[in-house]
């Protein structure tokens, strides 16, 4: 499983490192929503929650979905500007219809903006209904969010960006004003790498889950799902940008929609080992090693990782039957990989990070990359 960037004929100059301060951010917002992807930054997560003032923390709790099992594309910048508010200048000049589809993409699990022939929610009312219906399978805030998202994205598209500047002026700006030199070093890096030694040693350098597929003109990444794209679209110009992060470890995000540049954000360098506890015993490993071993499991268990999905979710998502995907549930439950949650009358399941963590840290690094 991977997703593949088409690249063939790309000139190297259309090849883009740099940092990223509302990528950044974006990173930063989601190491807040789930610290337990970040043990190394709990601290720094525990002192901004500890000091924000209540009025943005009401804020932040009312759209952490933008963030908290994924990325949203609007917080992964094409082009990186040369400040903050360039970044979001950018954002607003998007249509309506781009913006809207990218945040339903994180509110709504089922939505999938970039495929050919999908109509909007803002002008098909049965495409509407869907959205609102994916939505509340997800819980009551995010429905209201969708909500206003399409009875008025103007004001909605301004609460957001009005959002992410308090953030930046209340916690972010001192984190960035540290990080942003190692993080130009970084881009500067690889660029020099790029120049010097070609594409396949600066991808090595990126990270060991991206490759170069030289004969077929394409970029490799090894990921727990499958996509596809383009660096030559003309429609959303040439090229394919990477973003360093120190905040994201251990998450290798790609942005691979149709008509969008692709993005790669990936992290500088590893954190603190993360901390084991005490070790189960060997028939419980053996169960839960057995368990993650079916090719369904795993790739459930990205999902199951970044964000709790129905069984509906899963079954859609993974183009099987909801009694197949409850079999396999049953099977990691069983194993204490799962805890399972009510959310109204939708039952959501979501992998247990800390069992995970304690399997071994390259399994966790999988699937949350």
């Amino acid at each position: 499983m991977a997703v593949v960037i088409d690249i063939a004929g790309l000139p190297t100059d259309h090849i883009v490192f740099g940092p990223s301060p509302l990528a950044e951010l974006g990173a930063a917002l989601h190491v807040l929503s789930e610290p337990g992807h970040h043990p190394a930054r709990a601290e720094w997560a525990a002192s901004v929650h500890c000091a924000l003032p209540a009025d943005l923390a009401d804020r932040l709790c009312a759209a952490d979905f933008l963030w908290r099992s994924t990325r949203s594309d609007i917080l992964l910048p094409a082009v990186p500007g040369r400040s903050f508010e360039e970044d979001l200048d950018a954002v607003d000049g998007m249509s309506d219809e781009r913006y809207v589809g990218a945040a339903l993409e994180i509110s709504c699990a089922a939505w999938r903006y970039g495929k050919t022939g999908v109509v909007s929610p803002l002008t098909d009312p049965v495409e509407r209904e869907k959205a609102l219906e994916r939505a509340a399978a997800r819980g009551p805030r995010q429905r209201a969010f969708v909500a206003r998202l399409l009875a008025d994205p103007a004001s909605v598209r301004a609460w957001i960006r009005r959002l992410l500047e308090d953030c930046y002026e209340v916690f972010f700006a001192r984190a960035w004003d540290e990080i942003r030199p190692r993080l130009a070093a970084d881009a500067r890096h690889k660029t020099e790498l790029l120049k010097r030694k070609g594409l396949a040693d600066a991808m090595a350098a990126v990270s060991p889950a991206v490759s170069v597929d030289g004969p077929a003109g394409r970029l490799v990444i090894d990921k727990m799902y499958e996509g596809r794209t383009t660096a030559l679209d003309p429609e959303a110009g040439p090229g394919v940008t990477f973003l360093p992060t120190a905040f994201a470890w251990p998450h290798l995000l790609v942005l691979h929609a149709r008509d969008w540049r692709p993005v790669i954000q990936y992290p500088m360098a590893d954190p603190q080992q993360l901390r084991h506890a005490v070790p189960a015993s060997g028939e419980l490993l053996a169960r839960r090693l057995s368990a993650l071993a079916h090719p369904t499991r795993l790739r459930m268990c990205r999902s199951l990782a970044l964000s709790p999905h129905t069984t509906g979710e899963l079954a859609t998502s993974l183009s099987m039957t909801a009694p197949e995907v409850s079999r396999h549930l049953a099977v990691m439950r069983k194993a204490g990989l799962l805890s399972t949650r009510r959310q109204g009358r939708y039952v959501q399941h979501c992998l247990e990070l800390g069992v995970v963590a304690r399997l071994g840290s390259e399994f966790l690094e999988t699937v949350l990359r």
